[in-house]
């Protein structure tokens, strides 16, 4: 699988030919994986890589008004180009503004792709609590199941709060706990009464159901959409 790194359009010789080439060969692993139903990690990487391309955009605009400041260095980190070489070469920004104007489009056609496939799975699966919801749902537990089997994948959950800079952020870790059969006798709820028994951490948890009507890779898209939805719930 093709990879690309945060400053791949002006990383080594700057050319629209090669680096449309290469994006192009990336885009095309990203969509080959789409349509295997695999949303994560690449939908979440390709949206980086095209907001990184905004910023840059918006970033060199402004390094352009400021011109002719003296300014020397590179912080690709921030994607800030502040290198004072291309700034002064018109035939070099050129390029890159040709590399990043077509790297925008095909992007934001690949993202809007992955996009509805992902609206698509989400819209399709049934998701409802197992028994009473307790008041406290930052720990919990998770089943996961498609209708084709009777297998059930069985998650601990835990709602995550992490600060960056002046915002707070909620996030959810799931482990895995257990697989077990879903029959007309061991339903969701007997499955929850066995957990609560042997675990014995939670009385009486917070325990939500996910069903897909197909079958889908599990680490790449189940876990992933099952995840941001039960965020949605919790929070």
């Amino acid at each position: 699988m093709m990879t690309l790194s945060e400053t791949w359009f002006m990383e080594g010789y700057i050319d629209y030919e090669l680096q449309r080439y290469r994006l192009l060969a990336y885009l095309q692993d990203v969509r080959k994986q789409f349509h295997e139903k695999k949303l994560y990690p690449l939908l979440s990487d390709i949206v980086a890589h095209y907001n990184n391309l905004l910023l840059f955009r918006a970033n060199k605009h402004n390094l352009q008004e400021s011109f002719p400041k003296r300014i020397n260095g590179i912080d690709a980190s921030r994607m800030q180009l502040i290198y004072e070489r291309i700034l002064t070469d018109d035939a070099l920004m050129q390029e890159l503004e040709e590399i990043t104007e077509f790297a925008v489009t095909e992007m934001k056609g690949t993202i809007s792709e992955g996009a509805g496939i992902y609206d698509a799975i989400e819209r399709d699966m049934h998701m409802e609590p197992v028994g009473i919801v307790p008041l406290y749902k930052n720990e919990g537990y998770l089943f996961l199941r498609t209708l084709s089997h009777a297998d059930v994948w069985i998650y601990a959950y835990t709602v995550t709060i992490f600060e960056q800079q002046d915002a707070r952020y909620r996030g959810v870790r799931i482990a895995y706990i257990d697989n077990r059969k879903k029959t007309i006798i061991n339903t969701y709820e007997q499955l929850k009464l066995e957990i609560v028994r042997k675990i014995r951490t939670l009385p009486n948890p917070a325990v939500y159901c996910i069903e897909f009507p197909e079958e889908l890779p599990l680490q790449e898209t189940m876990l992933p959409i099952a995840k941001r939805s039960l965020m949605r719930i919790v929070s």
